[in-house]
């Protein structure tokens, strides 16, 4: 991409976070600026930002090397942004609200030519505060420790037709690890893949994006990753993040970083379905685990090719696991009979590491639904299933609020 084609995306985003900035200040400003403090908090304020979008300018044409070179710095950095940025439009909005009041009742005060001041300060700047307090509480609890409070999902399905020696089967589910997100090995991660071995697992189905773009980013993580076990062995399968398609690479760069990672999944001991099925026994009955390269309806990319997976699998008789990263394949190409799978099992959406999901009380929503029907959790359409895991790692915003990494304990009934 030309640097010229960035410009207007560049300058929006610039008018945006200014705006944004501006009117988070507005709403401090009236609610303490007549605090003994203020000056102080003031200055405090100003050099926080100030610092902070100037290491975003610099970011943005330095990622890559900062990101190999000062990995921790990279880190920080990123946490620092979120956690600064989303409590400041949780005030802006606030802001802009209080404005429009402020408006209202101006124009009201001139219609009726009645006297009196307007108030500065309202509850709804109380309440924004006081929001936006939580808002920056909830993510530094996010990044400290919501993204390490690993939690097991147990879920049963019935699938018709399992034949019935693989009733009771024990599969494990894990996705998007992102394992260029961890600095170090971090024990929290370590514990959480020792609680997989916990688990005593037939089957441990990993559903894509192992890295944020780079295979040596998984590097580190071989020998972990190797010691997971699983009675009927563990089967990978390839997600958007996977293809080299996010970051800087010279030329073949990116082929080379695909086939290395397509090794180190061989060296995690994954059996890495490309397009492809096996067929798994028990008993003396069979049933078809095919796995599919990424496909999503969206810009991420259409590689995948279901037909091919299923190829003299006999899918059309046998019962049929299909691990494909993206939820949105499940809806088009496999949905309402489209193709012979009983159970779909995707990742992708990272219940957009946020949301709030409290089980007895029915509750499960994340900002992802806005985007994907089909989010997180066990779907039904008919006879056919989808599970789709909200991920292991992070990306991006380095932290989980509310949606806690998953590991999901699938039984087949």
């Amino acid at each position: 991409m030309k640097p010229s084609s960035l410009l207007i995306p560049l300058a929006v985003m610039t008018i945006l976070i200014f705006v944004i900035e501006w009117m988070a200040y507005r709403l401090v400003k009236r609610r303490w600026d007549h605090k003994k403090w203020w000056s102080i908090f003031r200055k405090f304020w100003l050099t926080i930002t100030v610092s902070l979008w100037l290491s975003v300018a610099i970011s943005l044409f330095n990622y890559e090397v900062l990101s190999l070179k000062m990995p921790s710095f990279v880190a920080i950095f990123t946490i620092a942004f979120f956690i600064n940025l989303i409590p400041k439009i949780v005030l802006a909005t606030f802001q802009v609200i209080d404005d429009f009041r402020y408006v209202g009742q101006f124009t009201l005060k001139k219609v009726k030519r009645s006297e009196g001041d307007i108030p500065r300060s309202t509850f709804i700047n109380y309440l924004g505060a006081g929001l936006a307090s939580l808002t920056f509480g909830a993510m530094f609890y996010g990044v400290t420790k919501g993204k390490y409070d690993y939690r097991v999902e147990n879920v049963q399905v019935a699938l018709k037709g399992l034949p019935a020696s693989f009733k009771g089967l024990r599969v494990v589910q894990i996705s998007d690890a992102h394992l260029g997100s961890f600095i170090g090995s971090p024990q929290a991660v370590m514990d959480a893949l020792k609680t997989v071995n916990d688990l005593k697992a037939d089957l441990i189905l990993f559903t894509g994006d192992l890295v944020n773009s780079k295979a040596s980013e998984a590097e580190s993580w071989i020998e972990a990753f190797s010691n997971l076990k699983a009675s009927m062995g563990k089967y990978s399968i390839m997600g958007n993040h996977d293809y080299a398609g996010y970051g800087d690479f010279g030329p073949g760069e990116s082929e080379a970083s695909v086939k290395r990672l397509h090794e180190i999944h061989a060296e995690m001991g994954f059996d890495l379905l490309l397009d492809r099925h096996v067929h798994l026994q028990r008993g003396g009955d069979r049933i078809v685990l095919a796995g599919v390269e990424n496909w999503s309806k969206h810009s991420f990319g259409k590689w995948g090719d279901i037909d091919k997976a299923l190829e003299n699998s006999d899918s059309d008789s046998l019962t049929t696991l299909l691990m494909s990263h993206d939820p949105t394949h499940f809806e088009e190409l496999v949905m309402g009979g489209k193709a012979p799978v009983d159970l779909t099992l995707s990742g992708h959406t990272h219940g957009m590491q946020m949301g709030i999901k409290i089980d007895f009380l029915g509750i499960n929503y994340s900002p992802a639904s806005l985007l994907y029907k089909r989010w997180g959790g066990l779907y039904k359409e008919g006879n056919q299933y989808l599970h789709v895991n909200r991920g292991f790692g992070v990306l991006a915003f380095r932290g989980r609020v509310g949606m806690p990494p998953e590991i999901t304990l699938l039984e087949l009934l």
